[in-house]
């Protein structure tokens, strides 16, 4: 069942009758500030890649035996702290 054109007008009629024109220009022109803003934080963040990236020196945490659950770890960390 696809839509004809009528059907696709009165949608239309009843979108703009229930927001105003006001508002839904507001809400392209937000939209289109949020794809703006999108764009911006992709090339600020293929920009940070490019240069060399640093290099790490070992864990950055505490490696943890394999059986030991997150829970046991935050009650032993307690009790060794003085909790």
């Amino acid at each position: 069942m696809s839509l004809g054109p009528w059907q696709l007008i009165i949608i239309a009629l009843v979108i703009l009758v229930l927001f105003g024109r006001g508002r839904i220009s507001e809400m392209m022109g937000d939209f289109g500030k949020g794809i703006k803003s999108f764009k911006q934080g992709m090339n600020e963040e293929e920009k940070a890649s490019d240069g060399p990236s640093p290099r790490i020196e070992g864990p950055a945490h505490e490696a943890k035996p394999a059986g030991e659950t997150a829970v046991e770890t935050k009650a032993a960390d307690r009790s060794e702290s003085g909790r």
